[in-house]
């Protein structure tokens, strides 16, 4: 059985998680081209070497990286986003700039203060 050491819960068995993908830097959401957001979101480089991956305790909703050696499928150490993240990214900021400007900021019937 292949043991997950998580940074939250300590260490668990390997079915407990699901592998978010490679940590890479994300291209400008607003201003890149499909083919640049394609690239990011389907493609890596499938080298030898450690990399950086997200992975999802589904237990408890816990995401966090890993650090992962491809060849030999060892993992090297978990850590919490926050040691190399320090701001959040909020899509749903740039939904209520764009509803605003149409005119649907949520203003009328039902709606919420």
């Amino acid at each position: 059985m292949k043991i997950m050491p998580c940074p939250l819960n300590g260490p668990r068995n390997i079915n407990e998680f699901v592998y978010g993908g490679e940590v890479k830097a994300i291209p400008d959401h607003k201003n890149c081209s499909d083919k640049a957001w394609a690239e990011y979101v389907f493609y890596s480089d499938n080298t030898i070497k450690i990399v950086k991956e997200w992975w999802f305790h589904s237990a408890s909703g816990y995401w966090f990286i890993a650090e992962r050696h491809t060849a030999s499928d060892e993992i090297i150490r978990t850590y919490d986003p926050s040691e190399i993240y320090k701001e959040r990214i909020n899509f749903d900021a740039d939904t209520r700039e764009a509803n605003a400007a149409d005119g649907k900021n949520g203003e009328g019937k039902g709606a919420q203060p």
